[in-house]
């Protein structure tokens, strides 16, 4: 637990400490402020211990983006970027020894908060860029859906014995971790910007309590994302 706390407090410090670092050198400052929505296909899973079969659990993610550009250090595009999304989490299992079927849909409020490092064109071109950084979360909801027989002869028949998580409801509401990702910004003189990007999120907490007494050792979220953005500079640097 000290490491995945470790871990967290890494990513804290590079989403805000290394674009400040930069901003302390000799660079080209900027005031850029472009703000703007996102939508996107989430792809998800929940890493279990005792561990449970699983396929990607899709589901979908929308949101806002405020992304504000602090500094042009040689070829390199500094800014701070935080969201506010929903996103739809949780498993979907895995059931070889019957015809019985089971997936989980929690939804979430995420808050990823970003250093964005960008190289290319700033208006008028392509960008490519890095995100990586903290991201908090909070479950609002969950939702559950069963099929097949569900009697106690074919959860008697799960390969690993393990049915626990069917009773149990989300325990652990709030949610932290670290995200991080790749993407290309293709803006407009004016000032807009259309953003593709997919995205990797690992969670460092766990759903369920963890204790000695309780039956998952680690059941925390891991997912992929794939999203567009449309971002408009609302303030911006004359160039």
């Amino acid at each position: 637990m000290k490491r995945l706390y470790s871990l967290f407090l890494a990513a804290v410090a590079a989403a805000f400490l290394l674009p400040a670092a930069l901003y302390a050198q000799v660079g080209k400052p900027r005031t850029d402020l472009a703000i703007g929505g996102s939508g996107g296909f989430v792809m998800n899973r929940v890493s279990f211990n005792p561990s449970i079969k699983q396929t990607m659990k899709n589901g979908m993610t929308l949101g806002l983006t405020a992304r504000y550009t602090c500094e042009k250090y040689f070829s390199m595009i500094c800014a701070f970027q935080g969201e506010i999304n929903y996103t739809q989490a949780g498993w979907k299992e895995v059931i070889d020894t019957s015809t019985d079927t089971y997936q989980r849909t929690m939804h979430y409020v995420q808050v990823p908060l970003f250093a964005n490092l960008g190289f290319g064109r700033e208006r008028g071109g392509v960008k490519g860029f890095l995100v990586i950084g903290p991201q908090l979360g909070f479950c609002i909801g969950e939702t559950e859906k069963r099929g097949g027989e569900w009697t106690s002869r074919t959860l008697a028949m799960r390969i690993n014995g393990v049915t626990e998580q069917y009773d149990l409801k989300v325990q652990r509401k709030f949610e932290y971790g670290i995200a991080g990702g790749l993407g290309m910004d293709i803006s407009t003189r004016k000032g807009h910007h259309f953003i593709l990007e997919g995205r990797y999120f690992f969670g460092l907490s766990d759903i369920f309590s963890n204790s000695k007494k309780d039956p998952f050792g680690r059941s925390a979220n891991g997912n992929i994302v794939i999203k567009v953005s449309y971002l408009f500079d609302i303030i911006k640097t004359n160039l």
